[in-house]
């Protein structure tokens, strides 16, 4: 693969978005160590078609106010989870994020915070032809600046703006929502 002076210095800024998530978050260390080992892989980390493992993109797309996040019931997982998808090459995993983000909510007028959020490591499981494979997720904080009407897209049973204090409380749910929004409610005087 020929890699772009482009694709280098995205490679580049996010290594170092993720050093400082590390310093951030040291409890997060070794999930760090192992998305920098992927970004090291000469094999392009950013392509769906990688099936040993490849970057996603998704986002914590809250409303102005930071109370709420916008949820899809994903329809090939059937969960709750936060809006995101496959970096289809892109190296900024920011926008990456952002293009997700717009497509699966149909909503404009988003801003992405600076700085990675979360990340998360999770299996997929296989489907048709498609094996089981990782997901090597980078998440961000998006604010939905405009619009609240959420357009529920192809990809999604439904969209909902769900109470973050709700879902911090909810230990039955998935661990890394959990996470998101225990640390969206230890933080948010930090990102808004």
């Amino acid at each position: 693969m020929i890699h772009t002076q482009s694709h280098v210095t995205e490679t580049s800024r996010l290594t170092a978005e993720l050093h400082a998530f590390a310093d951030s978050f040291p409890q997060q260390r070794d999930a760090i160590e192992e998305f920098t080992a992927l970004l090291r892989d000469p094999l392009n980390p950013f392509v769906r078609e990688r099936l040993s493992g490849h970057f996603t993109a998704s986002c914590w797309l809250v409303e102005p106010k930071g109370e709420r996040v916008l949820l899809t019931h994903h329809r090939k997982l059937d969960r709750w989870l936060q809006l995101g998808g496959h970096a289809d090459g892109e190296s900024d995993l920011a926008l990456a994020a952002l293009k997700e983000a717009e497509e699966e909510s149909g909503l404009s007028d988003l801003q992405v915070l600076p700085g990675i959020f979360d990340v998360d490591r999770h299996t997929i499981p296989a489907r048709g032809a498609e094996p089981e494979h990782d997901h090597f997720d980078v998440r961000y904080v998006i604010v939905a600046m405009g619009s609240l009407t959420p357009t529920v897209s192809e990809e999604s049973l439904d969209l909902a703006w769900c109470d973050i204090t709700e879902l911090a409380a909810d230990r039955s749910g998935d661990a890394s929502m959990l996470r998101m929004a225990q640390r969206w409610l230890g933080l948010r005087d930090r990102w808004m």
